[in-house]
């Protein structure tokens, strides 16, 4: 069974690549850079719970739902916030 750690860090790249965001997209709607993304995705630092807090809102989708895995934080996922094409780019993205 997979850490919460490692399952925030699957939901979160399920999340960016439905929404089409790269780690800098992210980054920014956050208030982090880029390489801080990075080091949390990569799992050389961890998501904090204020992070957590920030994914929530960024993505509209409550906490308990962003860590319950994958499957349910795609679910929970509000349909505006979906790239035309999952896996594309997202021109603006949405607060």
């Amino acid at each position: 069974m997979p850490s919460t750690e490692q399952t925030l860090r699957l939901a979160v790249a399920a999340l960016m690549r439905l929404t089409g965001e790269r780690q800098a997209d992210l980054a920014a709607g956050l208030g982090l850079d880029q390489a801080q993304v990075s080091r949390k995705q990569s799992g050389t630092a961890s998501w904090s719970l204020a992070d957590v807090d920030r994914l929530s809102a960024h993505y509209g989708i409550p906490v308990c739902d962003l860590l319950a895995g994958v499957d349910r934080a795609v679910r929970c996922l509000p349909a505006r916030r979906y790239a035309p094409a999952p896996g594309a780019a997202q021109l603006t993205i949405a607060p």
